[in-house]
């Protein structure tokens, strides 16, 4: 169950009346009852687990894992799962992070495991039939509390109760993850006085600047609770998808991925116009064949990384769509499961393969009772669903950064610098049309004495941005390098400048 509408009327006529009593006493009263009631409610009508125990982990787990749903829509009709978990260091003192896995449609497990949260697969010991997990030491959960919320509808171990419901797209994604965080609050009241952040990378680029404009508004209309917004952070995001991609040819001359001719007849035939190329345009497109010829091969995810022979990534187009063990095999998938038997003796082998892992532990019966998933919500997890009924009605954040620029929030954007599925230069060349002041140019900042990306730290009136490359790394970031994506987070929520050596 979950906070519904009848809960909401209860509160809202406590609140009325404490507030029209004349007497501060009794409108103390009044609110501490409300604050009764709240806290009651939650323990009630809320599905929340706390979590300490998971197959494949040795032991109980050292930090607090809580899962639930949450009802969002008119009649609640829209079930969204999340992973909280409270920060190691100082819950009641560290920012709450909002976690949005890219995608659309990649579950927030993937980025709990793979990216930024405190589990993550032990690829020596793990075997296709017995998956062991281990503890990152290098989790954003270090410093902050995280709510790692399967979304839209239909990621993950999220689902509706009618068929209309999954139908969706970039705005009513924002608005159910709004909904979402809503309700969370109202039963999780302590965390609302702590610092709120919205995150999110790849895809959610896109999801994540709707989101916090939709909280500026409620917070701005009165609309209860009213949420503790400091700041946004976005990884490799997608921001304008053409753009994005149009700068692909600009990172392959920067990368000696291509040739200093190359690169300047594409600029001169193409006339900067690399994605939708005029097919009448004969130069243009056998340049293009040109590009296409050095690059095609490579690993777009990290171009410094082997190129997998059968894709099991959930990036963008090269992932598959409902692999599980129940799957009808193809021969290639064959080859990939007997592959997958002997990763734990070549775990550098190729990074893709160990997606497959979360397959095979999330899909076991007891990992999904373990994590107190209801019973027919899901007939298979898969990474990445894109069987989603999913309208794409935003084609750019941009504007959405340019309103929010001067509202006075703090906002990261980070890149891995190998990454060719976004390039770090269309996402800075859309951070400088911003037009924002420039209050430190390019320069490197460091981890353990070693230069670990480079970063430049923008103002507004009363904001800022900080980029920040990711020396050796890809899409997304904190996959390829944990430590270093944990200092720059580290030091800034705590106000420090990435640049600041320790």
């Amino acid at each position: 169950m979950y906070l519904n509408s009848e809960f909401w009327w209860i509160n809202n006529i406590i609140f009325w009346w404490a507030m029209e009593k004349s007497d501060n006493m009794e409108s103390r009263f009044g609110l501490l009852l409300r604050t009764v009631l709240l806290l009651a409610i939650s323990s009630i009508v809320s599905s929340q687990n706390i979590i300490k125990i998971l197959p494949g982990f040795h032991g109980d787990l050292p930090f607090k894992l809580e899962t639930g749903y949450v009802g969002v829509g008119e009649k609640d009709e829209i079930q969204l799962f999340y992973y909280f978990i409270e920060s190691e260091k100082s819950p009641e003192d560290d920012p709450l992070v909002l976690w949005l896995t890219g995608g659309p449609g990649c579950s927030a497990l993937s980025g709990l495991i793979y990216e930024i949260g405190p589990l993550s697969f032990d690829y020596e010991m793990a075997s296709w039939n017995s998956t062991t997990l281990i503890y990152n030491p290098y989790s954003w959960t270090k410093v902050a509390n995280i709510i790692f919320l399967d979304g839209p509808v239909g990621t993950g171990f999220s689902y509706a109760t009618t068929w209309q419901a999954y139908n969706t797209s970039d705005t009513l994604s924002a608005t159910t993850n709004y909904d979402f965080l809503r309700k969370w609050l109202m039963t999780h009241p302590k965390f609302l006085k702590n610092p709120l952040y919205i995150a999110g990378d790849s895809y959610s680029g896109i999801i994540v600047p709707i989101l916090v404009q939709d909280i500026a508004n409620g917070n701005e209309a009165g609309v209860e609770p009213s949420m503790n917004l400091k700041g946004y952070i976005l990884g490799n995001p997608v921001t304008y998808l053409h753009d994005d991609v149009n700068s692909k040819v600009e990172f392959s001359y920067r990368k000696a991925l291509i040739s200093d001719q190359l690169y300047k007849s594409i600029k001169t035939n193409c006339n900067g116009e690399d994605v939708n190329i005029d097919q009448e345009n004969a130069l243009c497109n056998k340049d293009m064949e040109a590009f296409h010829e050095c690059t095609d091969k490579l690993s777009t995810a990290h171009i410094l990384e082997p190129r997998c022979p059968v894709h099991a990534s959930p990036k963008p187009k090269v992932f598959l769509k409902s692999w599980s063990p129940m799957t009808t095999f193809t021969e290639d998938s064959i080859h990939l499961l007997l592959s997958v038997s002997q990763l734990h003796n070549q775990p550098s082998m190729c990074r893709d393969y160990h997606y497959l892992y979360s397959y095979a532990w999330v899909n076991n019966q007891s990992v999904q009772d373990a994590l107190q998933i209801r019973k027919g919500s899901k007939q298979g997890w898969t990474r990445c669903n894109l069987t989603i009924p999913y309208v794409h009605d935003v084609t750019s954040s941009v504007d959405y950064h340019q309103n929010l620029k001067n509202k006075g929030y703090r906002v990261l954007v980070y890149s891995g610098d190998q990454d060719f599925i976004i390039p770090y230069v269309g996402t800075l060349a859309w951070i400088e049309a911003l037009n924002l002041t420039v209050g430190r140019a390019w320069t490197p900042w460091f981890v353990d004495g070693q230069v670990a990306g480079y970063t430049v730290q923008y103002y507004t009136d009363n904001g800022q941005l900080t980029f920040a490359t990711v020396k050796d790394a890809g899409h997304t970031a904190p996959e390829f390098r944990p430590k270093e994506c944990l200092a720059m987070v580290d030091r800034w929520f705590a106000h420090v400048p990435l640049f600041t050596q320790y």
